[in-house]
């Protein structure tokens, strides 16, 4: 089996959060066992996220799913406005550099094209996180400039077109 094959995003409820948050596996993919896939705060940061978000564009979350093993996580940051998604995502520190990220982020941008709902798709990377912005330049985002974020500092901005 090709890594394309085995790679895919599945929708993230909030059942599955509730159980991520308590360190049980949602359903049938395992966890990654030698890492989190998120630090509590981050996947309390995305439950909250999915609630606000999820009351008014669904889906909005995404497991990142490989070899029946969930490696990490990717979901919609901010309400939609306009047909434009933000969206950000990670990947187990164990699981990092192995292209799961590229793969995921290619899923989410097909899924993306086929929903008449979505326009264009943003990121954001830090100025230090060469891998990330690999992921996004891999799947076709251009970078469209930079911004000074409070909490995170320096952050480039990416755009993807999906129609």
């Amino acid at each position: 089996m090709s890594n394309v094959e085995k790679t895919m995003i599945i929708e993230l409820t909030s059942h599955d959060l509730e159980a991520l948050l308590k360190g049980i596996a949602p359903g049938q993919p395992r966890l990654v066992q030698d890492s989190a896939i998120a630090p509590p705060e981050i996947l309390a940061m995305l439950s909250r996220l999915a609630a606000d978000i999820g009351a008014e564009f669904s889906p909005s979350a995404w497991m990142i799913v490989e070899d029946g093993e969930i490696v990490g996580l990717c979901s919609i940051i901010k309400v939609p406005q306009d047909g434009k998604i933000h969206i950000g995502y990670g990947v187990a520190p164990s699981r990092q550099g192995r292209g799961s990220s590229t793969r995921a982020i290619g899923q989410l941008l097909q899924w993306a094209r086929n929903d008449p709902r979505v326009a264009l798709i943003s990121a954001e990377t830090g100025f230090e996180n060469i891998a990330s912005q690999r992921v996004l330049e891999r799947n076709g985002f251009i970078r469209v400039g930079e911004r000074i974020d409070a909490e995170d500092g320096p952050l480039i901005c990416w755009e993807a077109m999906t129609v």
